[in-house]
């Protein structure tokens, strides 16, 4: 007769793995989508600091009139940069749900082969045992 534990260690094994590429597939998109947002912050302030660093050494009007415009391109770019940056990681995480789904789509199918493969070969067995008695 037919060993459902065998099965359902397989099937489990099986799931499990999958389970441990997924999360390996979110970990590393993680990883990825953290290190684009902490580089775009330190852009971000670097030239904000930079420009703040400018302000503080003005010293008469003129300067500052002329340091005004700088600071509107400044705060442009870096919204530039973090809209950016929120694109990147939007797209890449689309990416990683897509892998995700893919390589779940590819266990469950998989899975429900060996399964009605097994119970075609238990339905088989059991068919041969009542035609012999």
């Amino acid at each position: 007769m037919y060993n459902f534990n065998e099965q359902f260690t397989a099937t489990t094994r099986q799931f499990a793995d999958t389970a441990a590429q997924v999360n390996q597939l979110a970990l590393n998109n993680f990883e990825t989508i953290f290190g684009l947002n902490l580089s775009t912050l330190e852009k971000n302030a670097s030239a904000t600091f930079a420009y703040f660093s400018e302000l503080a050494e003005a010293r008469d009007p003129e300067a500052f009139k002329t340091l005004l415009p700088k600071g509107v391109q400044i705060a442009r770019e870096n919204a530039e940069r973090t809209i950016g940056a929120g694109q990147e990681a939007f797209a890449r995480t689309v990416k990683t749900h897509e892998a995700i789904g893919q390589l779940t789509k590819g266990q469950l199918e998989s899975a429900t082969a060996q399964a009605q493969a097994a119970a075609e070969t238990t339905v088989k067995q059991a068919s041969k045992a009542a035609k012999a008695a």
